[in-house]
């Protein structure tokens, strides 16, 4: 039965990082159509979340499944509660990539307005983020989990430049506010996926040490 359980633990895992895998994928080819107002990129990121979407409810299922059956305690237990919220949050990760895609979509259709945005370094921190928390996932690695949360910050203050650019914008463009809220929403959705990125290395710490630090500031 020990054996059968640790099977079934080390493919629910495989599942959970090729599941990683595609919401960076996700990610990276939505910040490429948005950098390069390639649209059928773009439609490409929106077409591939239905694989997501059915990957995530196969791993949630799985989960369950292992938690009827072999009732796990202790680090078992651990890890198939983290890996629940971690399913949940590369679900949404692929989400806000659709985001993003639907954005670069709408923003492609009309001229370019260069407002000093350059989202260049946001998506390299974020990305950078979003790939260091799943190798702390594959190796169990909290001091590069410890290291993400604290990116975090970077990519907020990020996102609070973008907005005071984009008001400053639309004070001066007032006839293209609907064109300008855009770099807004780019700017949120990429922001969000850094959280993203923060909670999966929060759940690594929880699986490794036992404690939650959802909801508290780590130094």
């Amino acid at each position: 039965m020990e054996r059968h359980f640790q099977r079934e633990l080390n493919q629910l895992k495989k599942k959970v990082l090729s599941l990683g895998a595609m919401a960076e994928e996700a990610v990276r080819l939505s910040l490429k159509a948005l950098q390069t107002r390639d649209i059928r990129l773009a439609d490409k990121v929106i077409d591939a979340d239905r694989e997501i979407d059915v990957q995530e409810v196969e791993i949630e299922e799985d989960c369950l499944k292992i938690l009827a059956l072999h009732q796990p305690v202790a680090i078992d237990l651990r890890i198939i509660s983290a890996m629940i919220k971690i399913n949940n949050d590369l679900e949404r990760v692929g989400d806000e990539a659709v985001n993003i895609a639907e954005r670069s979509i709408v923003m492609s259709k009309q001229p370019p307005a260069d407002i000093g945005v350059n989202y260049d370094l946001m998506a390299k921190k974020t990305e950078s983020m979003l790939k260091s928390s799943l190798d702390a996932l594959v190796n169990l690695d909290t001091d590069l989990a410890y290291k993400v949360c604290l990116a975090d910050d970077e990519v907020d203050d990020i996102n609070r430049i973008t907005y005071d650019k984009v008001k400053e914008a639309i004070r001066n463009n007032p006839d293209r506010v609907g064109y300008l809220i855009n770099f807004l929403l780019v700017s949120r959705h990429v922001e969000r996926i850094a959280d993203h990125a923060t909670n999966i290395a929060e759940e690594v710490i929880y699986m490794v040490e036992g404690e939650i630090h959802r909801h508290t500031k780590i130094q």
